[in-house]
């Protein structure tokens, strides 16, 4: 089986610093939601001043989150 990799992100400010700020919660809850839909598990979340790293148990989910983030660029 393969692991899953880990998605980081720049994505707040760097004040958010903690999966439990309100601005991260909310983020965290929005994975969650995307996995609940995807059928997946959302694995981990971390905030380390205000990069976002996190993973599901889905390769499927990962390679979209992947797509559309190089696409933004």
């Amino acid at each position: 089986m393969v692991s899953p990799g880990f998605i980081e992100v720049d994505m707040f400010p760097p004040e958010v610093d903690n999966p439990d700020h309100p601005e991260a919660a909310r983020f965290r809850e929005l994975l969650q939601r995307v996995a609940t839909d995807y059928g997946c598990s959302l694995l981990s979340f971390d905030v380390d001043h205000g990069t976002v790293i996190f993973s599901f148990d889905s390769e499927e989910l990962t390679a979209e989150i992947l797509r559309i983030l190089q696409d933004e660029q």
